[in-house]
């Protein structure tokens, strides 16, 4: 039976799952009824960050123009340009195994592509979701329902795995940026 979190709470993940090791992290969503001519194009990415919150290098951002990560440990399975249909939208691997020890968290993002010339934002975006399933088994183990608390953002912070004395843990953050993925990178330290 998954977990289910609201904002800002904390659980752990491989202290109560000794041998965890390999991740689907699914995320989701649907949009609002919208008459823009546009279609909805929303974009999962993670970005592996050191101990300041910040990417070692913009390799570090793996996103539908950098779909694996050089140590093998993070890869996002393709972009999923309308969201259309039931379940994740887009995907995203993780081998904890393999996440260089450098890395104290991966944080999940989603924004929307070219938002602003779309005039779209996540006010319009419903039932978005993060969730994370133990690969060995599909057994999902966390889930997130961000909710409908947006408006004018154009980039979301879902979620984020973290170290902590040796174990990993999902922290559901749900945190809004307007200003989408340049911003979002900006804040992360990739250069954009």
């Amino acid at each position: 039976m998954a977990v289910s979190l609201t904002k800002g709470q904390k659980v752990d993940l491989t202290k109560g799952n000794p041998g965890l090791c390999n991740l689907l992290v699914g995320l989701g969503w649907d949009t609002n009824r919208y008459d823009g001519g546009s279609d909805f194009d929303l974009d999962a990415a993670a970005f592996l960050l050191g101990g300041d919150g910040k990417t070692a290098s913009d390799s570090d951002f793996v996103f539908y123009g950098n779909l694996k990560h050089a140590s093998g440990s993070v890869e996002h399975l393709g972009d999923n340009l309308t969201g259309e249909g039931e379940g994740d939208d887009e995907e995203i691997k993780i081998d904890l195994s393999k996440v260089p020890e450098t890395v104290e968290k991966i944080d999940f993002t989603v924004t929307i592509y070219e938002a602003e010339e779309r005039r779209q934002n996540f006010g319009q975006v419903s039932n978005a979701f993060i969730r994370i399933v133990d690969e060995a088994n599909n057994t999902e183990l966390v889930r997130y329902d961000l909710g409908e608390d947006f408006s004018v953002e154009t980039a979301v912070v879902v979620g984020e795995l973290y170290r902590n004395n040796g174990e990993w843990k999902f922290n559901a953050i749900g945190s809004g940026f307007q200003g989408g993925l340049q911003a979002l990178c900006q804040n992360f330290g990739v250069n954009v």
